[in-house]
């Protein structure tokens, strides 16, 4: 009896580990298509082709496209951690602070263009990239907070600083500045400039 109920057991963890290793493969070939493709031309065939499994199986795992979408996003984000404030909160000058968290930002996107090019283009075509780019925008949010806080800006000015900065901080801002022939220490003194001009009064 107990060697039957050990069996069973080994037999439940090794198919949990199968499913576990094919979802994994599902989502890793859903990221490098998104990547190579752009979310709107990836397809469930061709994810279960690139995986190496059966559409079916795609289904099993991930029933519609918002959950394939969030799986896909938060691996991603685990291997591409975007900047976060901690990385120049010892920063105490407004304008050195915006300087080493644009370079920070700026570095990331020349690393991660691919990605990010794809999910911004398909955006509007695919309702299923929306939650995910949410949640992006929201961590942008913060970074810009924490940009304009260093400032101290007068009233009047603050709405004009959070719309620079939160420009400055865009991912198609650096990809227009980068097309312009820009590096990303160029990049990061420009902008830094431009929020300067508002808050430095």
């Amino acid at each position: 009896m107990l060697t039957e109920m050990k069996r069973r057991k080994y037999t439940l963890r090794q198919r949990a580990a199968k499913q576990d290793e094919t979802r994994a493969r599902i989502v890793a070939a859903a990221m490098a298509l998104h990547e190579e493709l752009g979310p709107g031309a990836t397809t469930v065939s061709a994810v279960a082709g690139r995986a190496g499994v059966q559409r079916l199986t795609v289904y099993r795992h991930f029933p519609d496209d918002a959950s394939l979408f969030e799986a896909c996003t938060s691996h991603w984000l685990s291997l591409h951690p975007p900047p976060v404030p901690a990385q120049w909160e010892g920063i105490a000058d407004a304008d050195a602070r915006c300087r080493a968290a644009l370079a920070d930002f700026y570095s990331y996107y020349r690393r991660t263009a691919g990605m990010w090019r794809a999910a911004y283009r398909d955006l509007a075509q695919v309702p299923a990239l929306a939650g995910p780019m949410d949640r992006v925008e929201a961590h942008l949010a913060g970074v810009r907070d924490d940009l304009v806080a260093a400032w101290k800006p007068a009233p009047a000015d603050r709405q004009a600083l959070e719309a620079t900065t939160a420009l400055a901080l865009r991912f198609t801002t650096w990809d227009e500045l980068q097309r312009l022939g820009l590096d990303t220490d160029a990049m990061a003194a420009l902008a830094a400039r431009w929020m300067a001009c508002i808050g430095g009064g």
